[in-house]
């Protein structure tokens, strides 16, 4: 399995002979719009940080056979492209590769703030490692996940949750996300504490449009 890093929370994820892309928002990279030859392409929320509306009417274009994934939410606001709906616990087979939906809302901003719907994924195939992307939310832990693509930083959480996070997953592997609003400076204090809490085996700190084998 290849993770690239497309950022912020978006990945491109290769394994089984299947392209999958996974949360294309506004803060990913040009590139990642210029993506072709993809058999899915998921959303596990509305927030434009995970999907920016405007750049993905062009990916979607560029990518006119793949399967296009999303929470119920998200399905019913965009205004292009033949949306099915993701749900927790939902199995979709994409080519070699099973996405399951984990997962139902979006973690706690603030009281006041409604909690939009939020389904995170899992995926796997055959001889390849169990792969968890959980969206915006530190709550759902599915089980048998080996790769963890870890949302380290938000407005929704705090260090200590993050911690707590990796360890109930428990994978082998964990890979930052959702990372775009930690200033490069300060970056290293939240990654170590990933490293030297999160009882994780291999703690990688893969950066915005880098690659990792799996």
């Amino acid at each position: 399995m290849q993770i690239t890093r497309f950022g912020h929370a978006a990945i491109l994820v290769e394994a089984a002979d299947t392209r999958i892309l996974i949360d294309p928002g506004t803060f990913s990279l040009d590139a990642t719009f210029e993506l072709v030859e993809l058999d899915a392409i998921i959303v596990t929320h509305q927030h434009p940080d995970h999907l920016d509306r405007v750049r993905a009417t062009r990916l979607v274009e560029h990518n006119p056979d793949a399967l296009l994934l999303c929470d119920p939410e998200t399905a019913s606001l965009v205004d292009f492209g033949a949306w099915t709906m993701n749900s927790d616990g939902l199995e979709t087979i994409v080519s070699g590769l099973t996405v399951r939906g984990v997962g139902a809302q979006h973690a706690v901003i603030v009281p006041e703030m409604p909690r939009v719907a939020n389904v995170g994924v899992t995926l796997h195939a055959e001889g390849e490692p169990v792969l968890f992307h959980p969206g915006d939310t530190y709550e759902y832990v599915p089980d048998g996940v080996q790769v963890l693509a870890l949302p380290l930083a938000a407005p929704w959480g705090k260090i200590s949750e993050t911690v707590d996070f990796v360890r109930r997953v428990a994978p082998t592997t964990v890979f930052p996300i959702h990372d775009c609003t930690i200033a490069e400076a300060a970056y290293g204090i939240y990654w170590q504490h990933v490293g030297n809490f999160g009882d994780v085996e291999d703690a990688r700190k893969l950066g915005q449009g880098d690659r990792m084998t799996v």
